[in-house]
């Protein structure tokens, strides 16, 4: 059977494990039923998620022209701290930025392989953690927009890695932290402004991924590179799809690129 579509950030759900789809425009798969089952994927053309024009993707599923003009992807959005919305201020469009800015945003602690802080709309948990391949997670704040987090993942920053470890997590190479414990200790280097926001009471909240087997050595599947891929589904944790033969793809990474997606 074959679909074929345009690749965006797949779908989840919070169950045990996590069920993952992928969507098409005019279809869906449901990815946990294809695990121990041989897929291919075979890159086409591409896509802008912004115009719908068939040119070359420059970061996000956007085309060059689109990444530097559509508001879904300003500065603000990879870094919270340059928001500008509860001064009333546009970076591309204030309609859009208020719409997103201005509501409840979450500071977290998530553990992929090791420690890491974050921010994300409250409306994104647990999914932001999914995303991430997170196997647990904790709340540090709740603030009321998303420039008030953006100043306390700043602060932080200066204390513990925003990055996340994707081999180790892929590999499963990860221990198990007291996140709580980890919170707390972090607390004393807030700003004084966000203090006040501070979640005493939020318990770590853990993730179970399908997965069956994991990678020892991890391969990058790069569909720039490599337009054709067949190998054996063998598990699924934050955006990637983990293969028999230790290759992972990013599904998220290529938002935008139009694929046949084969099951055999």
């Amino acid at each position: 059977m074959q679909y074929t579509g345009v690749l965006k950030k797949m779908k989840s759900e919070n169950y045990k494990p996590v069920q993952y789809y992928l969507n098409f425009k005019d279809s869906f798969i449901v990815l946990n039923q294809l695990i121990d089952k041989t897929i291919s994927i075979t890159f086409k053309t591409y896509e802008c998620l912004n115009c719908h024009k068939d040119k070359k993707i420059f970061r996000q599923g956007y085309c060059y022209d689109c990444f530097y003009q559509a508001p879904e992807v300003g500065d603000w959005v990879m870094k919270p701290e340059l928001s500008q919305a509860h001064l009333d201020k546009e970076d591309r469009n204030l309609e859009f930025e208020k719409k997103v800015q201005l509501q409840p945003h979450i500071v977290y602690l998530s553990n992929t392989g090791s420690v890491k802080v974050g921010v994300t709309r409250k409306t994104q948990v647990p999914y932001r953690w999914i995303d991430q391949g997170a196997h647990e997670a904790i709340v540090v704040l709740e603030t009321p927009n998303r420039y008030l987090a953006g100043v306390a993942e700043v602060a932080l920053k200066n204390h513990v890695s925003d990055k996340t470890k994707w081999r180790s997590m892929l590999k499963n190479d990860i221990e198990d932290l007291n996140l709580k414990d980890i919170k707390n200790r972090l607390r004393e280097f807030l700003p004084d402004e966000t203090q006040k926001y501070f979640e005493e009471n939020a318990d770590e909240f853990n993730i179970e991924f399908p997965v069956k087997q994991y990678p020892q050595k991890v391969k990058s599947l790069n569909l720039t590179k490599s337009k054709d891929y067949k190998g054996k589904l063998k598990g699924i944790k934050g955006q990637y799809l983990i293969f028999e033969d230790q290759t992972v793809f990013n599904v998220r990474s290529h938002s935008g690129f139009v694929v046949d997606f084969n099951l055999s």
